[in-house]
């Protein structure tokens, strides 16, 4: 009875090989064909679609059936990409503020203390804003108009 149940484990872990393999193998042919199957006349024009998917956020330029031919007139005739700048938003940490805070009471101007840390000067401006370290400009009130600044004493008509 227990060497039944043993051999059947093996059964079931040979059975569990042999379809991880096929499974491994459709796949496989599955992925090489995705090229052709989009209209790809080959796996480098469809992985630079894939990519220019992924930096647009998955919209793709151009129209639908365009797809091959674009990236085609695209496609870099040579391995060296430009490096692009992406304009991410900088993260503004607490010790990102402490250094912020640091330089600016060492006398840093607010472009140096940008170059330094990696943000930009309107960040390094808004940090000082909130730490207190700048004052915000502040519009004087409109002065009064004569007439209502002071009263008027009645004058008695004379007889």
């Amino acid at each position: 009875m227990f060497n039944d149940q043993l051999a059947k484990l093996e059964k079931a872990k040979a059975d569990l090989l042999q379809l991880e393999s096929k499974i491994s193998a459709e796949r496989a042919a599955a992925l090489a064909k995705l090229p052709s199957d989009f209209g790809f006349a080959s796996l480098d024009l469809f992985i630079a679609a894939l990519k220019d998917a992924a930096k647009n956020g998955g919209k793709l330029k151009g129209k639908a059936g365009r797809g091959a031919k674009s990236v085609a007139a695209k496609a870099p005739k040579t391995s060296v990409t430009k490096a692009v700048k992406t304009g991410k938003r900088a993260k503004i940490t607490d010790e990102t503020r402490a250094q912020v805070k640091l330089l600016s009471a060492q006398g840093k101007t607010g472009e140096e203390i940008a170059k330094a840390l990696g943000i930009s000067a309107p960040s390094v401006q808004n940090v000082k804003k909130a730490l207190g370290l700048v004052k915000s400009r502040v519009k004087a009130a409109p002065a009064a108009p004569a007439a209502e600044a002071a009263p008027v004493a009645e004058v008695a008509p004379a007889l």
